[in-house]
């Protein structure tokens, strides 16, 4: 049979991915290729915790793979160079990927594509990440949406039941000619073992995938709108990392929670597909408004005196030493496994863009680096959303408390006392605010910070002053 090179990138699966399924329905013996080329993505390179995810999600891949006589040629380079040598060498007749949704990635991809149809070579793409692409969804005048809910309506009214195609089972072989740098040449492997906290909860690959999908359906998943903001419990699916390397299929998650929807379970289920459209709408901003990457979505927003962003205040924020418990809490988490909770990721980027003033990029580029589910469309969505700078955002005064919402949230402060548990010998009320008890803190908890970075009324009137001034 021909060949034809299958481009894999966010998309390390092997069930229901469109751009491997077209090209063996099409009759073509697929070659799988993975080209790593960071250099082409500007200013958002992955991040140090999404190549440690990738690295190992490229290795099972890769297993998969050859469990199924195939095997993955990974190079590295210019994708356009790399491609035209592989079709080369390979004599691949055509050339399969599915879409990628970044500015520079998509402009790249547009380029490569269109290079290859002018030689008349035929080039293909698909969507693999999302259940409508954004240039699909409009409101009635033909625009895109800013705000969620008639975004969710329009969504869920429309939304296709796309068929599900198990993992082949088996592959034609690989060419011998073709050769192949292997992933560990990659480099995206950490190198003094600083990620090992993030294996505890995480098995990147496809399987991994399919395994927390299970998890949740048996677990989580009943009482989810209940449990989701309770940091101290795994209330949530823990499959945004799986969703962003494209281990797993939207529409794969939404047929199994169909598969086990009753009465009991409509409320919760009905709740989580409303956080797969939330990312979905992340996705529509990004590609509708590429600028936002970089800058803020609501112009008013543009002469706001954000405050410098000091250094030390700066570190002391990003290593969990604010002096503010379920803020240094959700830091900490986020550096010894990669991840953080929703709840309190909110809190962690109120206070910074709000009772410290600084700048949501600052905040954003650091959860890029640190997270490894660090997705572009929804860290920008994230990020100003909190910051009251985009599209349907909390407004800009309405500031989280992070005492009371630790109280709220966080009750018993077993969530603050797993990651700060040098608060532990404190008395409950105390692991709140610690700085309102200087003398036990001193006593207790003497390594911990004697008072917040700012102070939480003062920050937040500053906040409301530099809000009010930009009227």
């Amino acid at each position: 049979m021909p060949a034809a090179l299958v481009w894999f990138r966010n998309d390390l699966r092997l069930a229901d991915n469109p751009a491997l399924h077209m090209a063996l329905e099409a009759g073509f013996d697929p070659i799988p290729v993975y080209i790593h080329a960071p250099h082409e993505e500007g200013r958002w390179a992955p991040g140090a915790a999404s190549d440690a995810w990738r690295h190992r999600s490229l290795k099972a891949l890769s297993a998969d793979l050859h469990a199924r006589g195939s095997r993955l040629v990974v190079r590295q380079g210019d994708s356009s160079r790399v491609l035209e040598a592989l079709i080369a060498q390979s004599g691949a007749q055509a050339l399969f990927w599915n879409r990628k949704y970044e500015p520079t990635t998509q402009a790249r991809d547009a380029t490569i594509k269109q290079a290859l149809k002018d030689q008349g070579f035929d080039a293909r793409s698909c969507n693999a990440a999302l259940l409508a692409e954004p240039w699909d969804v409009t409101t009635k005048s033909g625009g895109p949406y800013k705000v969620f809910t008639p975004y969710h309506r329009s969504v869920l009214a429309a939304l296709p039941q796309r068929a599900l195609h198990d993992a082949p089972r088996t592959l034609p072989s690989v060419p011998a000619r073709i050769g192949s740098d292997g992933v560990d040449a990659l480099g995206l492997k950490p190198r003094l073992g600083w990620d090992a906290g993030f294996w505890a909860q995480h098995q990147p690959g496809e399987a991994g995938a399919h395994e927390a999908l299970e998890v949740f359906v048996d677990g989580a998943l009943s009482g989810y709108l209940d449990q989701r903001d309770l940091p101290d419990r795994t209330g949530t699916s823990q499959l945004s990392p799986h969703l962003h390397f494209g281990e797993i299929a939207p529409w794969r998650v939404i047929a199994r929670l169909e598969q086990v929807r009753s009465a009991k379970l409509d409320r919760d289920i009905d709740g989580f597909i409303r956080q797969l459209v939330w990312r979905e709408f992340a996705y529509h901003l990004m590609h509708h408004f590429p600028h936002t990457i970089e800058d803020n979505l609501n112009p008013r927003f543009d002469g706001f005196q954000w405050a410098r962003a000091d250094a030390n205040r700066m570190q002391a924020w990003q290593r969990g030493r604010t002096g503010v418990p379920i803020v240094d809490a959700g830091m900490r988490q986020l550096w010894h496994t990669g991840v953080m909770h929703n709840r309190v990721r909110l809190l962690v980027a109120s206070y910074l863009t709000k009772h410290l003033r600084v700048h949501w990029l600052e905040g954003a580029r650091w959860f890029w680096d640190t997270l490894v589910d660090a997705d572009l469309a929804n860290n920008t969505l994230g990020w100003q959303w909190v910051a009251g700078t985009g599209a349907d955002a909390s407004p800009y005064f309405r500031i989280f408390n992070p005492v009371t919402q630790a109280q709220k949230f966080d009750p018993k402060a077993h969530y603050i006392t797993r990651w700060v548990p040098e608060l532990e010998a404190l008395p409950l009320q105390a692991r709140f605010a610690p700085w309102e008890s200087p003398d036990l803190l001193e006593r207790l908890a003497p390594e911990y910070p004697r008072r917040p970075l700012v102070d939480l009324s003062g920050g937040r009137e500053a906040a409301l002053a530099a809000y009010a001034a930009t009227r």
